[in-house]
């Protein structure tokens, strides 16, 4: 085995993502102990640049091929006996060809990370697809996710064994987050210091309902007339929520950002982060805002609740636009109890969500994975 084991990490999309960023984390943390390579199944390779250290078959490889099936199982089989791995991690449902190529012949160990479901299965897990799971990650090494939820999942809907099931929390560089705000960004976006800042990271896509967001704050942009509405990210739901800020009047006061490199620079002038998805599982921006000390107003979702500091449990309920319009407001009307929140939340930041904390444990699993 090379000084610098190789390993490969197989994405539905290299996107610029919860998970993608927490993979980039990783290896910025932790240059030079392994040679790391992505394969995207899209090829969308729109990360990449926030990564120092990586090999990445963009080139050559740009997309996977249309197969599906045991065609699907051996093409998968080929491309492992060509990068010849140490490691295999899967991310999610979009790659489970990956894990099924096992049947075909084992070629290296394997991780699978399922940090959640698309909207497509945010009622449930369609059938088809859960027997499968069962089928495929059954045979992987270990199964690692993010969550509570899923860890319950994982054990009672895909049978995975205790001994292969590892619950690793996301983390993050709590202290990063921990500084004022970029002022020229601010000037430049026309936010100013009587705006009263309800802010949102999110890739725009339909199970983050960024949409809902807009109609609970048009519920309350009266009776708050200083409050504005950040939205950072981006993605194919762009046009259509812009149109409906326009569309109800509220243009002026809902800020589209599109992607920020460095959150950081815009989150400690927000007063309220919020979360309105219909689907999610432990958010990498919900940490964040923790950390820069905002309380967290979010529909009940995947592990949210035991997120955030037991006095912020109460704003996190229901999964209508009406329950977040409530939240909303009642805090804007007590801003000493959110800052008491949001203190509470910065706290729990620092004692269990750190980006080392988190490294440490997948530093771990891959040494054991290795039999090191």
């Amino acid at each position: 085995m090379p000084s610098r084991p190789l390993i490969l990490h197989v994405f539905p999309s290299f996107e610029v993502g919860g998970a993608q960023r927490r993979l980039v984390s990783l290896i910025n943390r932790r240059q030079g102990l392994y040679t790391h390579s992505v394969y995207a199944m899209n090829g969308c390779y729109d990360a990449l640049g926030l990564v120092r250290d990586i090999t990445v078959p963009k080139d050559d490889l740009p997309s996977f091929p249309r197969k599906s099936g045991f065609a699907a199982m051996r093409e998968c089989a080929s491309l492992l006996d060509a990068y010849k791995p140490d490691i295999l991690i899967t991310y999610n449902w979009g790659s489970v060809e990956w894990d099924l190529s096992s049947l075909v012949g084992k070629r290296c160990p394997i991780i699978h990370i399922q940090d959640g479901f698309g909207p497509d299965e945010q009622a449930g897990e369609k059938l088809h697809r859960r027997i499968t799971r069962g089928i495929a990650y059954c045979r992987a090494d270990a199964v690692v996710v993010p969550s509570r939820t899923l860890e319950t999942i994982a054990r009672g809907s895909w049978r995975i064994r205790q001994d292969r099931l590892h619950y690793i929390p996301n983390g993050i560089d709590v202290e990063r987050f921990i500084c004022p705000p970029d002022k020229d960004l601010m000037a430049k976006l026309g936010l100013m210091r009587e705006h009263r800042v309800i802010g949102t990271v999110a890739a725009l896509r339909p199970e983050k309902n960024v949409g809902r967001l807009i109609e609970a704050f048009a519920q309350i942009a009266e009776l708050h007339k200083n409050a504005r509405l950040v939205i950072v990210g981006d993605g194919v739901g762009m046009r259509p929520l812009k149109m409906l800020a326009e569309r109800i009047g509220l243009f002026d006061k809902v800020i589209f950002t599109g992607t920020l490199e460095k959150p950081e620079n815009l989150l400690p002038a927000v007063e309220i982060f919020a979360l309105s998805s219909d689907t999610e599982q432990m958010p990498l921006s919900v940490i964040e805002a923790m950390s820069c000390g905002l309380p967290v107003v979010s529909t009940d979702v995947g592990d949210v609740a035991q997120m955030v500091s037991r006095q912020n449990t109460p704003y996190v309920k229901g999964i209508s636009a009406g329950a977040l319009a409530n939240s909303l407001s009642a805090l804007l009307d007590r801003p000493e109890t959110a800052k008491r929140i949001g203190a509470a939340n910065q706290e729990k930041a620092k004692r269990e969500f750190t980006l080392e904390g988190m490294i440490d444990r997948y530093d771990a699993l891959f040494s054991k994975i290795l039999g090191r």
